[in-house]
């Protein structure tokens, strides 16, 4: 029999044993239907491997996993510009250490919610198993949007936030780094407290600045890393990102370095987006226009809107909210980069993607598509990168950056830039095998699920029961 083979009863047996556990999921675990996305969606993937694997069932690896080792909330009060006293909520999940200290970024958005960071954690635990480095998995952020507010008031709600959080975390212990509303201006006052409160300066966050403990690639590495991931798919069909049309989501940091390297590259970004709407540039953007989305979204921190007013053929699509799809995902092109938030395209953007040529999407931010979206790409045939394999580069590359603060050296750009695409390289050989070895050829959704899940499993077995 082969690896991928299952008999109806073996099926039956796996079905009915993760129904259970996802149904205790949800029952203790509710109002968070983000972090039921996330483990629905790797649950799913490992009906092959647990009949084969029973020592994972016997061992309650499942019921285990899903359940944060540890999870911190806490108030943080700071002062505004009007001297005014302002209450938010800090969060981090510690999801699992098996295979490393705790690994995962920092979000401020007001979206923030114990569930959102929960789905996040979990996914950071598999996501950081592909990078073949020795991170767990974590995450945490607060309710705090920086968005409108001054770099004093920014740096007072950071001082507060980590005078609480710093107890937490060390750099053997846990090592946060950015996310949405977490660029270089907020490690920078974080970082800043933490040493003033420790007396030590030591590698306990990355994405710091290049003057004191960053890596160079670090601010890139997210969007180049999923470039090279979508490459690597474009290979198995003897295809290159050459000449081809991408549309790209979102104004930050992964955005921004995706558009980047599919200019090195050869191929044509057209689209760019915020919260307010999307931009569709028929010219494409080209590394003037670029450098002018640099400007307007990290030193003024304007809205995309603007872009339009500079660039006259460019099209702006204000966001509807009552609207049942995005406008960005309606463009007739050949590749996809969601890179701005979770679940930005539903089922119809799906069919849209579909029907106007896309035969590539390759996830930049965390859980883009929905499951509805996940299972039409699949079932076309879609090259479809998810975002724990797609956008690992960016956590690989902390990785990196913590290796050359243990070591207290700075490695070159080639350097770093040659360590992550021969990363990704391997997370895409890693998922491809693996999907391969267990009866779903190209389904790299699967191959990385399980990927993830085998490593952090087994090291699960080796330590006990703790």
């Amino acid at each position: 029999m082969s690896a991928g083979t299952l008999t109806p009863s073996e099926t039956r047996i796996s079905g009915d044993y993760i129904e259970q556990v996802m149904a205790h999921v949800k029952a203790k675990n509710p109002a968070e239907p983000e972090f039921h996305q996330a483990v629905q969606e790797v649950f799913d993937s490992l009906r092959f491997l647990l009949q084969r694997h029973p020592e994972y069932r016997e061992a309650r690896i499942l019921e285990r996993v899903v359940e944060p080792e540890r999870v911190m909330m806490f108030r943080v009060p700071w002062f505004d510009d009007q001297g005014k006293i302002q209450v938010n909520r800090g969060f981090r999940i510690e999801m699992n250490s098996a295979i490393g200290p705790y690994k995962g970024g920092l979000r401020f958005h007001a979206s923030v919610t114990l569930g959102i960071l929960k789905f996040l954690a979990f996914e950071q635990v598999f996501k950081n198993s592909l990078t073949t480095l020795p991170m767990g998995g974590g995450k945490g952020g607060s309710d705090f949007d920086p968005k409108g507010k001054s770099d004093n008031e920014v740096m007072r709600f950071c001082q507060s936030f980590m005078t609480e959080l710093q107890r937490h975390i060390g750099p053997d212990t846990d090592i946060p780094a950015g996310d949405i509303g977490v660029g270089g201006r907020e490690i920078g006052f974080l970082f800043g407290q933490y040493k003033r409160i420790r007396n030590e300066f030591t590698g306990v966050l990355t994405g710091k600045g290049l003057n004191w403990g960053g890596s160079l690639i670090r601010p890139e590495a997210t969007g180049y890393g999923c470039v090279y991931f979508a490459a690597e798919m474009l290979k198995t069909r003897k295809d290159t990102l050459e000449g081809k049309l991408c549309l790209v989501s979102g104004g930050g940091n992964v955005s921004q370095y995706t558009i980047e390297k599919l200019l090195d590259l050869g191929a044509k970004p057209m689209t760019v987006s915020d919260s307010n709407g999307v931009i569709c540039d028929p010219d494409g953007i080209d590394r003037e226009k670029l450098a002018y989305i640099m400007e307007l979204k990290n030193v003024r921190r304007g809205r995309i809107r603007e872009y339009a007013d500079k660039f006259k053929k460019a099209l702006f699509m204000p966001t509807d909210i009552k609207s049942d799809h995005n406008p960005l995902w309606n463009i007739k092109a050949d590749c996809a980069f969601p890179s701005a938030t979770q679940n930005e395209i539903n089922a119809k953007d799906a069919a849209n993607l579909i029907k106007n040529g896309v035969t590539v999407v390759a996830e930049g931010a965390n859980m883009p598509s929905t499951l509805e979206a996940t299972k039409l790409f699949l079932e076309n045939h879609i090259l479809y990168g998810p975002a724990k394999a797609a956008n690992a580069g960016g956590v690989a590359t902390s990785g990196l950056e913590m290796s050359q603060n243990s070591a207290r050296l700075s490695w070159t750009r080639a350097e770093v830039d040659d360590r992550l695409h021969k990363i990704m390289i391997a997370i895409h050989d890693n998922c491809f095998r693996t999907a391969e070895k267990y009866g779903t050829p190209g389904n790299l959704v699967n191959g990385a699920n399980i990927g993830g899940f085998l490593k952090v499993a087994d090291s699960m077995l080796d330590q006990g029961l703790v």
